[in-house]
């Protein structure tokens, strides 16, 4: 098999690791593909038969490739184009005269499920691409990006070719099927159709890159236990992704905005995840952006908090998971905060209870029931190598219905009445059924990587009466670091497929925003040393704050996003 094969195979598992991973190990693995992404970061595809069944305590936590989800769009219910959104955002103001900001000069990068490449949002007038190119990470047959191993990239030559064919699809065979990446980006980037009135989107003018994430593979299906016909996408995939896009920046001397729209309740919350630490790279880097949405887990009852009682050296939690008749398995991760840790035991919805397990420094135990078919695995880490925080790690496999409740003893603390712990399950589209926590919390449901520091997350709010769409992911990170940054219209927002509601269409909307920005300061050269941080404090600046509400807060981050405010700031208005 060719290195580009074997990156493609489902018999090949995915490592992220520093470059030590193969040098290193004490029985050295002869049949792998290493793919450099950073100066400290690599992606080796390692045959399985040369592996361990996959599993938390023989491989990191953080060396297994979290999955990641379409923070689903609902459909709205307006049929035509509003631009109420942009006018909420300041947008429209700041495209037209004076300023005459339209993303000009900037290139605005996508990771998701592809474009529609053939609609009229993402061509020039002369009925040219405004996309710059597009990789397909499915379609093997043809030229791979420079300085990565697979799929196939599509230029601008070839995409203004296939436009100009009676079978375009015969050229550039890589099309967006769900539609999900169309919809980001034409509200991001859509060209201004009959003047603005048909349709524009925030950055009109921008250049545009893509890439058409591959699904996740099965290994990692079955570990993680996602059902089969879920999109679902590997953080390898997406570190990838994101080399490709910062190519475009680096080989062009253009600004970047990377707009990124999917999630995950696995990791901390906290931003330390292998994924998270590239975007941080990014995002300090001049000239970039790194924008991601904040997921709409708010009320789905996916996130579990736990308390010491203060003044007992042990206190004991009874966490109810109310799991659905048609729920085939499911993934929880605990993270515990220092210097508390945590001993657990697991009572079936039948009556049967595990004896109490009090968990030494790396360890796994397995579970079965007598009257329950269910199968639970634990991993137990105590101190994870991103986090430095105990991780314990549940599998559920074909569990029963009903309430299960894990019994979660926290002892060691002594600092009063805190968070002990943390429980998250997926989130809603990665399990099978209806399945929550009977007691759970809408806070920290920020998914991951809207926890990551360095760059831009926003959740969303409806801009027809200035309320906070209640699905939506709520702060702060697990520590009480601020997140979300800032909030930004995501209901009923018109898109090239139709009107969408979720904190995709924040996430659009603000990349949007800061790709014109990004032409005032970089490409007309008013702050050519722009980046992510220096960004997100321009934009906290010209929000929309409510006197009745404390800020930074919790759903609204620092505020409206407005940027035609931002400018009235910088003028001294």
């Amino acid at each position: 098999m060719t290195d580009r094969e074997k990156i493609m195979s489902p018999d090949y598992l995915e490592i992220l690791s520093d470059f030590t991973l193969i040098k290193g190990l004490e029985n050295p693995i002869r049949d792998y593909v290493s793919q450099p992404i950073d100066t400290n970061l690599v992606i080796t595809y390692i045959n399985e038969k040369e592996l361990e069944p996959i599993n938390i305590t023989e491989f990191t936590y953080r060396s297994i490739p979290k999955v990641y989800g379409l923070m689903q769009d609902e459909p709205g219910e307006k049929p035509v184009f509003d631009p109420t959104p942009l006018m909420e955002s300041g947008i429209l103001q700041v495209q037209g005269a004076p300023l005459n900001l339209t993303g000009r000069g900037v290139v605005l990068g996508f990771l998701d499920t592809g474009i529609r490449y053939d609609d009229e949002v993402f061509r020039n007038p002369d009925g040219s691409s405004r996309i710059l190119g597009i990789w397909d990470q499915n379609i093997n047959d043809g030229p791979t990006p420079e300085g990565l191993l697979y799929g196939t990239e599509y230029k601008k030559n070839l995409i203004d070719a296939a436009l100009l064919s009676e079978n375009p699809r015969e050229i550039v065979p890589s099309y967006d099927e769900i539609g999900h990446g169309t919809a980001v980006a034409s509200v991001a980037a859509g060209s201004a159709i009959s003047g603005g009135l048909r349709f524009t989107g925030a950055a009109p003018d921008a250049n545009i890159a893509v890439v058409k994430l591959r699904q996740a593979k099965p290994y990692l299906r079955q570990f993680y236990l996602i059902p089969e016909d879920v999109p679902a996408y590997a953080e390898s995939d997406l570190i990838t992704a994101v080399k490709y896009l910062e190519s475009y920046a680096i080989s062009l001397l253009r600004p970047l905005v990377i707009c990124l729209c999917l999630g995950t309740n696995m990791g901390d919350h906290e931003g330390h995840s292998i994924l998270a630490g590239y975007l941080n790279t990014i995002a300090t880097r001049r000239s970039r952006v790194v924008v991601m949405c904040g997921g709409n887990e708010g009320n789905n009852g996916l996130h579990y908090v736990g308390q010491e009682v203060e003044g007992r050296p042990e206190s004991t939690d009874s966490v109810e998971i109310r799991v659905d008749e048609g729920e085939k398995g499911f993934i929880a991760e605990l993270w515990g905060n220092v210097p508390i840790s945590h001993a657990i035991s697991i009572r079936s919805p039948g009556g049967e209870t595990t004896d109490r397990v009090d968990f030494k420094a790396k360890e796994t135990r397995e579970f079965s029931f007598v009257y329950e078919k269910t199968k639970v695995r634990v991993d137990h880490i105590l101190v994870e190598q991103g986090s430095g925080e105990e991780l314990i790690f549940f599998r559920f496999v074909d569990p029963t219905p009903g309430v299960w409740t894990i019994r979660v003893t926290s002892m060691g603390g002594g600092a009063g009445d805190e968070d002990s712990f943390h429980i998250w399950l997926p989130v809603s589209q990665f399990l099978s059924g209806e399945t929550y926590f009977l007691r759970s919390s809408p806070y920290t449901t920020i998914t991951e990587p809207g926890n990551t520091r360095e760059g831009i997350t926003t959740t969303v709010y409806q801009d027809s009466n200035n309320s906070f769409y209640g699905e939506s992911g709520r702060g702060f990170t697990r520590e009480g670091n601020i997140k979300p940054d800032l909030c930004t219209p995501g209901v009923n927002i018109s898109t090239a497929v139709g009107n969408k509601t979720g904190s995709s269409m924040g996430a659009a909307l603000l990349s949007g925003i800061c790709a014109q920005f990004m032409q005032w300061a970089v490409v007309e050269g008013n702050q050519p040393w722009m980046e992510s941080r220096e960004m997100k404090r321009y934009l906290i600046r010209g929000a929309v704050r409510s006197p009745d509400i404390t800020y930074p807060s919790r759903e609204w981050g620092y505020g409206r996003v407005n940027i035609s405010r931002t400018f009235d700031v910088l003028a001294g208005v």
